[in-house]
């Protein structure tokens, strides 16, 4: 249970609902409420089929390239201090010029890269790799986050309203200050592995 409380936040602080709030419904602001839900959701459910691809063939991913434990885990812990430290310290000039698709979105950008970013399904990868035995366990943390997600995203507007944009700026850093100490641990934890081998 333990693991998949851990699991299910790392997935969920990578996956940035929060984050992609401005940029969802700046996508989706001209298309009507009924529409913008089904839309939505389609690209919510894309991103969840490629994140569980990437799970469930992760292992062999990385057995045909050969990629030990500790190398993929320090790897993963570097790619999330990256992640972290965008989030706390965000581009303003991406934030303020976004390139705005002038037709409904399909698979690119909500559902690949905002939510299946590469970054997430790297740690797919990883976490499938370091426990081939709880694969059942990490597709449940998967499952939370990604309704999780979908909760947040679909109540966009709600959240931006009632909490305001700085509110969710000033969670997200700190979302991202979590996500620098878990990273931190996944290189010590491999640091650990090369060590000891």
């Amino acid at each position: 249970m333990k693991k998949i409380i851990s699991t299910t936040t790392l997935l969920i602080l990578i996956m940035d609902p929060l984050g992609n709030l401005p940029i969802f419904i700046a996508i989706l602001k001209n298309i009507n409420s009924k529409r913008r839900r089904l839309i939505l959701i389609r690209e919510m459910l894309v991103a969840l089929f490629i994140m569980v691809i990437f799970l469930f063939s992760g292992e062999n991913i990385l057995k045909l390239l050969n990629l030990k434990t500790e190398t993929v885990s320090i790897a993963g812990g570097i790619i999330l201090f990256f992640i972290a430290i965008k989030m706390i310290f965000p581009d303003k000039k991406k934030n303020n010029n976004p390139k705005l698709p002038q037709e409904e979105p399909f698979l690119v950008p909500l559902a690949i890269p905002l939510v299946a970013g590469p970054s997430v399904l790297a740690t797919l990868m990883l976490l499938s790799h370091q426990n081939p035995q709880t694969i059942n366990s990490l597709f449940l943390s998967l499952l939370i986050s990604w309704i999780v997600t979908l909760i947040i995203l679909l109540m966009s507007e709600i959240f931006l309203n009632f909490f305001g944009e700085k509110f969710i700026n000033v969670l997200e850093k700190l979302m991202g200050l979590i996500l620098i100490m878990m990273s931190t641990q996944m290189c010590l934890d491999g640091m650990k592995i090369w060590l000891k081998n």
